[in-house]
């Protein structure tokens, strides 16, 4: 993957944090609500591994929040 993406994915796993820590959960917490393991939330926020369209919706369905907010990307 270039540089290029890789900045878009912290971008998206820093607004996905951002949106959790606004909600007060944990990643632990947050984890346990989509069904996948607390190192895989750090990972996706941390821009370790992708995420899949599946967690995503979920995530915005959780926080209550709609998809595309995960993409304004502000800094």
């Amino acid at each position: 993957m270039d540089q290029n993406q890789i900045e878009k994915y912290k971008k998206l796993g820093l607004n996905i944090a951002y949106y959790r820590k606004a909600k007060g959960y944990s990643q632990l917490q947050m984890a346990e609500l989509l069904g996948i393991d607390r190192t895989h939330m750090g990972n996706i926020e941390l821009a370790r591994s992708g995420v899949s369209l599946d967690i995503l919706f979920r995530l915005s369905d959780i926080l209550e929040v709609t998809p595309e907010k995960f993409f304004e990307f502000r800094f």
